[in-house]
């Protein structure tokens, strides 16, 4: 019943998909120590409202705490790569930092977030083509429900402001369309 720890040194080319499958495999893993590309580590720990926090950030940090724990340098390594490498580490909680209704929707809410990184929260939200049952006004009164400005951008919102959207989204369009005027979005 032991669950597995993961450690190695990745490729690089194929960080970014060994990061994926450990999450979706992270019923039987409990932990995972890898030497990646530093820039990539740095996605994968960032805080909100940094250039480099991203969907890996949102989607790892929900399930996952992690840390970085230290560089190394192309120096360690023969040859010398044009890169540079660290540590990350991580343990997977047996919960998601916020409970979620709906992993799935979670997912695509935090993709469709980040689609086109400049453009607001409420933009992006719009033409996100899983939320197609919900008009403009419901979208903007599940925002602000939610306490989000819709003039945000997806960079700026919390893991857990992710996880509570996603919640009141998902509940929103589980319930009966509301009678609306003719011609209104």
């Amino acid at each position: 019943n032991a669950k597995i720890k993961v450690i190695g040194n990745v490729p690089y080319n194929i960080s970014s998909p060994v990061i994926f499958h450990l999450l979706s495999h992270r019923s039987v893993i409990g932990s995972f120590m890898l030497m990646l590309q530093k820039e990539v580590v740095e996605r994968l720990v960032s805080p909100p409202n940094c250039k480099s926090y991203g969907v890996p950030s949102v989607l790892l940090q929900m399930h996952a705490a992690v840390e970085k724990y230290f560089d190394v340098s192309p120096g360690c390594f023969y040859p010398v790569p044009k890169v540079s490498s660290a540590v990350i580490g991580g343990v997977f909680r047996e919960m998601p930092l916020l409970a979620l209704s709906d992993e799935e929707h979670f997912t695509r809410l935090v993709k469709a977030s980040f689609a086109q990184r400049r453009k607001m929260l409420m933009n992006n939200l719009k033409h996100a083509g899983f939320l197609e049952g919900l008009t403009d006004d419901d979208l903007q009164s599940t925002l602000d429900k939610a306490g989000i400005d819709g003039k945000r951008r997806g960079e700026t919102l919390s893991v857990a402001e992710f996880g509570h959207l996603s919640n009141m989204l998902k509940n929103r369009l589980a319930k009966p369309a509301e009678i609306r005027m003719p011609g209104r979005r």
